[in-house]
């Protein structure tokens, strides 16, 4: 591809991910445009992933945004392909260290502006709304939007032209034939991009181990009101909120067989909210409240819920536990999980299940009726995605390690002249020239802990890995001034076995070792309070250790008299 006239010969195209690379979520795209030493840049999308057992105590994780915050004043927008949480959900968090613009359609516009309200910074955003398949400026990108299909509204790639050449980066997407809201595919205006010449496609990967097509949301809905109509008892379908073509296939699906929605969580609230504002479900069925569907006949009822995955403030997990304030489940009735199970919540979702189960309650999921589609392009979307854009480059993104080196390999099958597997922090040249990597720049991750934002470097979740995994111990000693002991050592043990195998309370364990670490601790050291306390944890540590086989956290608290 030839480098335009209005180009200099120091400028360069780059791209580098932040987040979503090497791992499913929390995505954070950039790309740059200009010499190394005054380059203007782009973020595209801007999400979060969540915490798991390796996070304990943390809900929301997000990329460190700590590279483009350096440059901030080269940065001009934010441009967000769809509303998705692992796509949008750091906006409000993060924006505050980037402050630029925010380019999104509609529908994803609602969805952030909720956010932005929520954390009290909506009047200090500068949100553009854009339409479908419109095309703006931003300084050196001439961007355009082309409509997809997901399992959300609105989804789109960005056509991403430069003087250097043109990137089409995908954002998440499928090929959906009759996605029930929304536009299909603009299969014409991808081919017509890629008549144009595209020098690299940044791709979706996550289901690229999947053979064949994704299935289409049409089907699923054709699928429901079959099985919705053989259904006993009240009937709970739960889903991701975020998906409203399913929402309408439920609720019309109900209406087929003679069921009133009722919608519930917070999610699912403020889901359809953002999408009448954005001029979606006009013409549902009326939403029958929380407070009034207990009027209704069991068998007229169809709850609507949040906590596919489990998550245990969800609706659906208070009403297995029976601690919903007005919506209650009873033997015979049936709950539908029109969803995946996400790798990561196998246990919350079982233990869900079993719950349900165990209150006599049908259960029915995707391996038992077919209930759900996947809103990701398997191998043979892929295959159609490059035969029709037909880039010089492909980079995959959005996946774990296995899959961009799995996309990488298609790719080339698919006879793609270049292909460059990244992983978060890498920096690809992209133009002129070969594209290669050619720098690396931090990229690390941000917890939020309660209303804290917190770098993964700053140890509070490996010291609460290490309490979970072998407990506390904390020891207490008062000294005088001469380095002699005053009182009886005190010691407190958390999360440790009451007793070792030989029947011995841990607690004596330590306060033996406390002791015998105080008679051999020499005199010349006794003065130094950092230094006693060290030698009495690791005395305790040690003890704990050979007696149990796990070594504690244990703290020292020397007191002075």
């Amino acid at each position: 591809m030839s480098i335009s006239a209005s180009s200099s010969p120091r400028d360069e195209f780059v791209f580098l991910p932040l987040g979503g690379s090497g791992e499913i979520g929390m995505n954070l795209n950039l790309y740059g445009y200009g010499p190394e030493d005054d380059r203007r840049w782009i973020i595209v999308d801007l999400g979060v992933t969540f915490g798991d057992d390796r996070t304990p105590g943390i809900d929301v994780i997000m990329p460190d945004p700590a590279f483009i915050e350096e440059r901030r004043e080269e940065l001009l927008a934010i441009v967000l392909t769809h509303a998705h949480e692992d796509h949008i959900g750091a906006v409000a968090h993060l924006w505050p260290r980037l402050r630029c613009p925010v380019y999104a359609t509609p529908f994803t516009a609602a969805m952030v502006r909720g956010k932005l309200i929520e954390a009290g910074i909506e009047a200090e955003v500068p949100m553009h709304i854009i339409p479908l398949g419109h095309r703006f400026d931003l300084g050196p990108f001439d961007i355009e939007l082309v409509t997809l299909t997901h399992s959300i509204l609105e989804p789109n790639a960005l056509a991403i032209r430069t003087p250097l050449g043109t990137v089409l980066h995908t954002g998440d997407w499928k090929i959906d034939p009759d996605p029930v809201i929304g536009d299909t595919t603009d299969i014409e205006r991808l081919r017509a991009i890629g008549d144009e010449g595209v020098r690299a496609m940044v791709c979706d990967s996550t289901n690229v181990f999947t053979p064949g097509t994704s299935g289409s949301e049409a089907d699923v809905a054709a699928s429901l009101v079959e099985l919705l109509k053989q259904c006993e008892g009240r009937v709970a379908v739960t889903t991701f909120a975020s998906n409203v073509a399913r929402l309408e296939s439920i609720i019309r699906a109900g209406e087929a067989a003679d069921r009133h929605p009722v919608l519930v969580g917070r999610s699912m609230h403020r889901v359809v909210a953002a999408a009448r504002e954005a001029g979606y479900l006009q013409d549902l069925p009326r939403i029958v409240s929380e407070d009034d569907a207990g009027y209704l006949p069991r068998d007229k009822v169809l709850f609507i819920c949040t906590g596919s995955q489990g998550e245990p403030r969800a609706a659906l997990a208070r009403i297995a536990e029976d601690s919903h304030p007005s919506i209650v489940l009873d033997k015979g009735d049936t709950v539908i999980f029109s969803s995946r199970v996400i790798p990561g919540n196998e246990t919350s979702i079982f233990d869900l299940q079993n719950q349900l189960a165990e209150r006599g309650i049908r259960i029915i999921t995707e391996k038992d009726h077919f209930v759900h589609v996947s809103g990701h392009p398997c191998r043979d979307e892929l295959a159609d995605m490059y035969r029709w854009v037909r880039p010089q480059v492909a980079i995959p993104v959005h996946g774990e390690l296995r899959h961009l080196a799995e996309h990488t390999a298609l790719a080339r099958e698919l006879q793609v002249p270049e292909q460059v597997l990244v992983r978060n922090g890498l920096l690809v040249r992209l133009a002129p020239g070969t594209a290669e990597v050619v720098d690396e720049a931090p990229a690390g991750r941000l917890y939020l802990d309660g209303e804290v934002l917190t770098g993964e470097d700053e140890g509070a979740v490996q010291e609460r890995r290490r309490l979970a995994f072998a407990g506390s111990v904390f020891v207490s000693v008062v000294l005088d001034g001469k380095g002699e002991v005053r009182g009886d050592p005190q010691v407190r043990l958390m999360g440790l076995p009451e007793e070792d195998s030989h029947g011995i309370p841990f607690e004596d364990r330590a306060l033996d070792a406390v002791e015998d670490a105080l008679d051999r601790l020499p005199k010349k050291r006794r003065g130094d309070d950092a230094a006693v306390a060290e030698f009495l944890r690791r005395a305790v540590r040690g003890a704990l250790r050979r007696e149990w086989g796990k070594k504690p956290q244990v703290e020292v608290v020397v007191t002075r008299i």
